[in-house]
């Protein structure tokens, strides 16, 4: 038996490992996005050991639905004012958006500004909920 017609009698079994394989591909490159940042407990050891402020960039629709107990509503366009963030830069900053998405824009600009200490929630408001942590409402 040749390999062409190997392949012809089990391209079943090539496609299925190829689909398999692609699979496996997506869920590490979505993972790997996911995980950008803090993990929810990483982030509550930040806001209580570290005194850390909770800098929520959602718009305010989305902040007065729900957000983390705390945060302070910064929507992302209004970062670069600098308006009603803290003056001493070295306070960490947990910055949150709902999905996590506008949060790393929201890190590089506030580095911008000289915050010393910023990082996103890593799956922004999604993953505090899916980690049952409190969630409050405007």
């Amino acid at each position: 038996m040749n390999s062409t017609s190997y392949i012809a009698q089990n391209w079943y079994w090539m496609v299925a490992a190829a689909a398999s394989g692609g699979l496996l591909l997506w869920q590490q490159i979505q993972g790997a996005a996911v995980s950008a940042g803090l993990s929810p407990a990483q982030a509550v050891q930040v806001i209580n050991r570290e005194k850390g402020q909770v800098i929520d960039v959602s718009e305010a629709a989305e902040y007065a639905a729900a957000h983390v107990v705390g945060a302070k509503n910064l929507p992302l366009s209004e970062i670069a004012s600098g308006k009603g963030l803290p003056s001493n830069k070295k306070i960490p900053l947990v910055v949150v958006c709902a999905t996590g998405a506008r949060s790393g824009k929201a890190v590089a600009e506030l580095k911008k500004l000289g915050h010393e200490n910023v990082q996103p929630l890593g799956g922004g408001l999604k993953a505090w909920r899916e980690a049952n942590l409190p969630i409050e409402k405007a």
